[in-house]
């Protein structure tokens, strides 16, 4: 079973799939790498770094190639904050060499001395229009001894969220490495004491056991942390959450990338602090579409953000979780208790939903387009909030459903390749969606004509038909169609 801390995991921004996964892929490589030195750091001479399809096509403006770069050096994006970032990129244009694992090496991980290799972005060899068979998001890094002869190779396959798959894995199974040490939980995914596989296996087993999906998710968890330690590790990842919108909100000006977005988060906050100085209800949507924003200001400027279930989706969950906290009666009543209640509530039963998408459809833009990502946050944005509200098995699953039902089709066509347009506002857009399904779920008996899993397979289907210049190529919609500059 997926892991709420496999779909929630702290990472650097602007993407996961683009981002994140190339960095954990380049760490990975480094073991590999690592086993064939065995200590004598001297043997490695060369790298060849290829990237193909999609990381290739949009890789400038999401980071992909500073990630594989930071990645080859020993950071993981759990752990390295962006003020690392900047210096090891600062360091490797001044230098042109790049330090390879000297991250490890230094904490005493991998023996030996550091070995610098001149090697930078330009010597990747870029192939967007060339897509492996397994994946658009695809990269091969080999390792090359004095003789030029082969140290390492592997294939690398990012594949959403920030999960990757290695060429090498014999049973296929994503080795991302998400597990967070900062949270106190061993890694390694939860065995399956409920296993599920559709909705309507979630649903029978909430019926059969007489516990919501939050119930059911929190037993599977059971089977590798302790119960503190989940419920630690939970409100740590709402911790980073609003960090990183009270991080973005503190900061004005532009986005970095050259198309000149201003920053709107920090003058809408202060404009709603004077409006709304006791946070009332019918101010409740600007509240939410300021929470969005600015999480995804923060992400497109490389900040540090939760993936949920991706970084270009990251805001949606944040907004809705907002809304739950602030202005659900019940949950306001019962002031921290209940803050904390609400937030491990909402985000096991929105682990539930994004594990059924991850393994029935995807999560990843460029495979079908921004309904698997910013669709599929919403959908568990909205089972989240239906639950907290006090909804059924069935009605949270109607929430979840009627969430995608309204995403499905979207496209992921970033303007110059950037999480920025439309991605930002798409978040806030998503988020009112979300609030606006589980309202609507609540006021019905959760009986309804859709399924959650008809809706799942007809996104991933619309995913499959979906033309490839609308996946996160940079080669249709308004990354074509609307000038840079």
């Amino acid at each position: 079973m997926v892991s709420v801390f496999e779909l929630f995991t702290v990472g650097i921004g602007p993407s996961s799939s683009h981002t994140v996964g190339p960095m954990r892929a380049g760490l990975r490589f480094t073991h590999l790498v690592a086993e064939a030195v065995a200590g004598d750091w001297s043997r490695l001479a060369g790298l060849r770094v290829d990237v193909f399809g999609s990381l290739a096509a949009t890789g400038s403006g999401h980071g992909t190639f500073d990630a594989i770069l930071l990645g080859l050096q020993g950071c993981d994006p759990e752990t390295t904050l962006p003020n690392e970032v900047d210096a090891r990129n600062s360091r490797l244009a001044q230098t042109g060499m790049l330090p390879f694992a000297d991250r490890l090496i230094g904490a005493g991980e991998f023996p030996g001395e550091v070995r610098c290799l001149p090697f930078t972005e330009a010597d990747m060899v870029k192939r967007p229009l060339t897509v492996l068979p397994r994946h658009t998001n695809a990269l091969e890094l080999t390792a090359f001894d004095r003789d030029g002869a082969q140290l390492a190779h592997d294939t690398y396959y990012s594949v959403g969220g920030g999960f990757i798959v290695a060429a090498s894995d014999e049973e296929g199974e994503a080795a991302d490495g998400a597990a967070q040490a900062s949270q106190g939980a061993p890694s390694g995914a939860p065995a399956a004491v409920h296993a599920f596989a559709s909705g309507a296996d979630l649903l029978e087993l909430a019926g059969h056991t007489g516990k919501p999906f939050w119930r059911l998710v929190l037993d599977n968890e059971l089977t590798s942390r302790t119960e503190s330690q989940i419920r630690a590790g939970v409100l740590h990842i709402y911790e980073v959450m609003e960090q990183c919108a009270a991080n973005s909100i503190d900061r004005s000006g532009f986005l970095p990338g050259g198309l000149n977005v201003r920053r709107r988060a920090h003058d809408w906050f202060l404009k709603l602090k004077e409006m709304d100085p006791e946070r009332k209800p019918e101010f409740y949507q600007e509240w939410v579409n300021l929470v969005a924003l600015a999480v995804n200001e923060e992400n497109a400027s490389g900040g540090r953000v939760v993936t949920a279930p991706t970084n270009g989706a990251a805001g949606i969950i944040p907004a809705v979780m907002h809304y739950a906290l602030n202005y659900v009666p019940g949950v306001v009543a019962e002031g921290q208790r209940g803050r904390e209640r609400a937030i491990v509530e909402f985000l096991l039963t929105a682990t539930a939903i994004g594990t059924l998408y991850k393994r029935n459809a995807s999560i990843s833009g460029a495979e079908v387009g921004c309904q698997g990502e910013v669709g599929s946050a919403s959908s568990m944005a909205a089972a989240g909030l239906a639950q907290v509200l006090g909804g059924t098995p069935k009605q949270v699953e109607n929430a979840a459903e009627i969430a995608m039902e309204h995403n499905l089709g979207l496209t992921c066509d970033p303007i110059a390749g950037l999480v920025q347009v439309p991605c930002i506002e798409r978040n806030a857009i998503a988020a009112g969606k979300a609030i606006n399904a589980a309202k609507m779920a609540l006021w019905g008996d959760g009986e309804h004509r859709v399924s959650l899993d008809e809706v799942i397979q007809t996104m991933k289907s619309t995913g499959e038909d979906m033309s490839h210049k609308y996946k996160e190529t940079a080669m249709g919609g308004l990354a074509v169609n609307v000038v840079e500059c």
